[in-house]
């Protein structure tokens, strides 16, 4: 009980596991769902990631290991449209099979598996995660949509319009719960104060809910979303995302000459499940939902595996 990947790894599986006996029992009813993530994601979040980079200094961080995990992402994502073609659902698969969940998943996960160290690379990651990996697929998608309007001869591509989505990408992936909190404790660390304790304290709380609400969290939508017959592409999409980009991270990794914890951490990160931006993505373009939503859910339930075995091999 007492081995690091055991012992880290427990609690994730029994807390989603709990969290997928209350949505089987409907104790959270399927319509109060998005209540309970809201909570996760605008109140608990927050207060974590502002915490746990208010006392991070830029002399104490690379980039070597993002540039790592990105290098590896972006060879799946040009893979993923090589594959399936440059169309609306090739484009919106692009962020399925490179998007991590970091938040949900990772950020308690690695916590618990690396420590302060640990999360202090992993949040690097998270502060630009979704500015890179969204807008790229953002800007796919929309480019894709303007060749099939420009195939039914109903205009041409409008560079003017791709530019504005792509501003309104960049825009919504550095305001949000998740990127603006790590910015903020960033930047507020490099001025050498000091958070007041009558503020930190209840900070320190509620950051020290969000890791078993965010699992639950995950465990009731498993609960409450079916695969259907989308398996056998839900079986692909969550082999790249699950099996394949951590492969690649390593490789590239290597390359760097990052070694020890930072590449423990990117590998682990990138055999995470498919994370739920993914789905979003889908569906404001009402390409793939119902795919991406089944990889969503075996690639959380493949991670159970996928994850253990790759702790145990950068252990």
């Amino acid at each position: 009980m007492n081995h690091p990947v055991l012992s880290s790894l427990l609690p994730v599986v029994l807390l989603i596991t709990l969290g997928f006996a209350v949505g089987r029992l409907r104790l959270v009813r399927p319509e109060s769902t998005r209540d309970l993530s809201n909570v996760v994601f605008l109140l608990l979040a927050p207060a974590l990631l502002f915490r746990s980079m208010g006392g991070v200094h830029v002399e104490q961080l690379s980039l070597r290991p993002v540039a790592a995990y990105f290098m590896a992402a972006f060879v799946i994502f040009f893979g993923t449209l090589w594959v399936r073609g440059f169309n609306r659902s090739g484009a919106v698969l692009t962020m399925a099979t490179t998007y991590s969940n970091t938040v949900m998943i990772g950020v308690p996960l690695i916590g618990l598996a690396y420590g302060e160290a640990g999360m202090v690379t992993l949040l690097m990651l998270v502060s630009i995660h979704a500015m890179v990996l969204l807008t790229s697929s953002t800007v796919a998608v929309e480019i894709a949509c303007a060749r099939e309007q420009a195939a039914r001869g109903e205009g041409s591509t409008n560079a003017l319009h791709i530019l504005r989505t792509l501003g309104r990408a960049l825009r919504a992936s550095v305001i949000n719960p998740v990127t603006l909190p790590v910015i903020s404790g960033l930047l507020f660390a490099q001025t050498g104060w000091a958070i007041p304790s009558v503020i930190d304290r209840p900070l320190q709380l509620l950051a020290q809910s969000f890791a078993p609400l965010a699992l639950m969290l995950v465990g009731i939508t498993l609960a409450q979303t079916r695969v259907g017959h989308h398996l056998r592409g839900a079986l692909a999409v969550a082999a790249s995302k699950n099996l394949l980009h951590p492969v690649l991270v390593a490789l590239f990794a290597w390359m760097l000459g990052v070694t020890g914890l930072p590449l423990a951490v990117m590998v682990v990160t990138a055999s995470l499940p498919v994370g739920a931006n993914a789905f979003l993505l889908a569906q404001r373009y009402r390409a793939s939902e119902e795919l991406v939503t089944a990889s969503v859910v075996v690639s959380t339930a493949l991670a159970l595996v996928t994850v253990s075995v790759t702790m145990v091999f950068v252990g």
